[in-house]
């Protein structure tokens, strides 16, 4: 049953940073540009900084749960393992929420701030955005759902230690 438990979370695992990747990668190829009264407008990932550091969690995070995949259970490190996806999870949590915040206003602007939206002019380009910040929730899910039942099977040891 053990071995069983390590392959679904090795499985788990190797998924998590397929999403992370995915999203990654999604958002830094998203680029286009559109021509509006002669003046043409480019939108890119690296013109705005939540965008980046968006990119850089997700990065961080599919490479993270591929390192993990290779610590052994027993291993003193799978407490380490616990205390670094609570890191990692906030890390996501952050960059899913700066771009989602960002992304909103992309979409619908700010009439109080006279922010416009840019969507309506170039779609391609929040399609991308969204196909990023999909999969990224995704994975911020999946790999919520994973620490959680880890730090439950710890706690659950322990309780079954102290009686």
């Amino acid at each position: 049953m053990s071995k069983a438990l390590r392959g679904l979370s090795v499985f788990i695992r190797i998924g998590i940073a397929a999403a992370c990747a995915a999203a990654a990668i999604i958002m830094a190829t998203s680029h286009d540009s559109t021509s509006f009264f002669g003046v043409t407008m480019e939108a890119k990932y690296q013109y705005t900084p939540s965008f980046k550091f968006f990119v850089i969690a997700n990065a961080i995070a599919s490479g993270y749960n591929v390192l993990v995949v290779f610590v052994p259970a027993a291993s003193p490190l799978s407490g380490l393992v616990i205390m670094s996806d609570i890191l990692v999870a906030m890390l996501l949590t952050g960059a899913l929420a700066a771009t989602g915040a960002i992304s909103e206003l992309g979409k619908h602007g700010n009439i109080h701030a006279g922010w416009l939206p840019i969507c309506k002019q170039i779609p391609a380009y929040c399609d991308h955005v969204s196909g990023s910040l999909i999969s990224a929730f995704v994975g911020l899910i999946v790999f919520v759902a994973i620490t959680l039942c880890n730090i439950y099977k710890i706690v659950s040891l322990d309780l079954h230690v102290c009686h």
